[in-house]
């Protein structure tokens, strides 16, 4: 309990020192309270500006509060812009644990020591992170690997400050009114997800292995071979990669790098990914992308850390596609449609609204050469649009939105003169034609002919067994026929009675008085 308010006092001294507060209270109508804050803490300088204060106040809060910054910068759809591209900025730059510490680990989790596993282990790690660090080992056959090793006691810090994030949220709520659009509450709620599936190893592993299958057959990308026997949920046991980071220019012209099929390459990865198979690698920023330069391999991408990987199913990729093709083709209007079918904005919607918002975004961006045009841009100001019209944005789109922001910006830095829709257009319009044409209908039935295959053999009995059943139910059907027939003929009967005896009592009382009167009795 010491240690949590320790812990709150140092939240709370960092958040007066950046002036967290100051952005909170800009909310406020009531001028006093801005004079009071402005009083108490006359000492600090705040001039800076707010998104900059925000990503150093985060910065020195360790870890998980950096992870949280990484995170918010991926919700442009919930976050001011001026913010986002600050949290961009940072660093999982984090200094190792001790490695003695690593070693426990690794024994407690793979039940040997590494001298006992591994022919051998290199105690001092090749990088580290919030989450993990990695060190160089090798398998007992001479296999060079890379052994990964989640930071001991990492579950209980992670959620200790969640729970202050939360509680921090609650007022925040209370206090800013504007604060219910930024849905505090949710962001935490979804960044505590992160944390946790990143806790988890063995699915970072998981997804590894999903994506080297992918690209099984591809000479654009290498992915790591996972190895199962050295894995836990606290220790992952890799294939050793080696390459140039993607971001180091130099070193990849030095090499003889072509960095424009480099470019074209990364963004056809990408593509490849989102519309082929709807399962990315959703955390691709340059410390993550090497270049291999081995003869063998040489200029292919290799892909590291999938504790982050994004999904799609074929509603989405259709979506996607649609609005993606329709955006290039100025088609507003289908672009209002999409979302307002999709169920994301409220069906009261109105059409010719919406096309006016998305077109006041998106048109400026068509004044300048098609090569020019930012595909995360163009994400941007729609998620930018979609606060107006309240449009819920699907958590993997905003992953994609990140994922794609990255691609775009490594390609753009590899060749400036990268045209992305050239590249892109034949994967959209590949998958359009796949969901729609003819080939989308000999694709499915071929997907489908094997759960029918053991169907087809059985026909003539279930059709047999179908028409019996039929008339069986045809001879029942004809027994209630026969019923109802009868009970109408009863019926018919009766109300004909009934009918006669009201006609002949009406004759017969006219009668009777016409009998009166002739007698002169009435």
């Amino acid at each position: 309990m010491i240690l949590k308010f320790v812990r709150l006092f140092k939240i709370l001294r960092v958040i007066v020192k950046y002036g967290l507060d100051e952005i909170a209270i800009s909310g406020f109508d009531k001028p006093g309270i801005n004079r009071f804050f402005d009083t108490a803490f006359f000492w600090r300088n705040i001039s800076t500006a707010r998104a900059i204060r925000l990503r150093l106040a985060l910065e020195e809060l360790g870890p998980i509060f950096v992870k949280l910054g990484q995170v918010l910068s991926t919700r442009s759809d919930l976050i001011p812009p001026d913010i986002v591209a600050e949290l961009s900025k940072l660093q999982d730059r984090v200094p190792p644990f001790d490695s003695e510490l690593a070693m426990l680990q690794i024994e407690r989790s793979l039940g040997a020591p590494p001298d006992q596993l591994f022919a051998r282990f290199e105690r001092v790690p090749v990088a580290s992170a919030s989450i993990a660090q990695v060190h160089f080992a090798a398998l007992p056959d001479g296999t060079p690997v890379a052994v990964k090793v989640l930071r001991p006691g990492m579950k209980k810090l992670i959620d200790e400050d969640v729970a202050l994030m939360n509680l921090a949220a609650d007022v925040i709520n209370r206090l800013w009114k504007d604060a219910h659009r930024l849905k505090m509450k949710e962001v935490v709620a979804e960044f505590d997800k992160y944390l946790h599936d990143e806790l988890d190893l063995m699915r970072e592993a998981a997804n590894a292995a999903q994506l080297r299958r992918n690209f099984a057959d591809s000479n654009l990308l290498m992915v790591p071979e996972m190895y199962w026997d050295y894995c836990s949920s606290d220790v992952i046991t890799m294939e050793r990669m080696s390459g140039i980071p993607v971001s180091q220019i130099d070193r990849l012209v030095e090499a003889g790098v072509d960095l424009k099929k480099l470019g074209s390459d990364g963004v056809e990865i990408f593509f490849t990914q989102v519309f082929r198979d709807g399962f990315f690698h959703a955390d691709m920023h340059p410390g993550n992308i090497l270049v291999s330069i081995d003869p063998a391999t040489f200029g292919r991408y290799i892909a590291l850390d999938f504790g982050i990987v994004g999904t799609l199913n074929d509603y989405d990729k259709d979506y996607l596609s649609q609005n993606f093709l329709a955006f290039f083709r100025r088609d507003y209007k289908r672009v209002a449609e999409a979302h307002i079918e999709s169920g994301w904005a409220p069906k009261n919607t109105r059409v010719d609204e919406l096309e006016a918002a998305v077109r006041a975004c998106c048109e400026p961006i068509f004044d300048r050469p098609l090569k020019d045009i930012s595909f995360g841009q163009i994400l941007l100001r729609l998620f930018q649009t979609s606060r107006r019209f309240n449009v819920e944005v699907q958590p993997q789109l905003v992953l994609l939105q990140k994922t794609l922001l990255n691609i775009e910006g490594m390609g753009r830095v590899l060749d400036p003169d990268l045209d992305l829709w050239k590249t892109a257009r034949p994967h959209l319009e590949r998958w359009v034609s796949e969901q729609v044409g003819w080939r989308g209908l000999v694709d499915k039935l071929k997907a489908e002919a094997p759960r029918y295959s053991h169907i087809l053999p059985q026909l003539p009995r279930l059709t047999h067994q179908a028409l019996t059943a039929m008339s069986e139910r045809d001879d029942t059907t004809n027994e209630l026929l026969r019923r109802l027939t009868e009970e109408q003929r009863r019926t018919n009967r009766l109300l004909s009675f009934f009918v006669y005896f009201v006609g002949a009592f009406v004759a017969g009382a006219i009668g009777f008085q016409a009998w009166l009167r002739w007698h002169g009795v009435l």
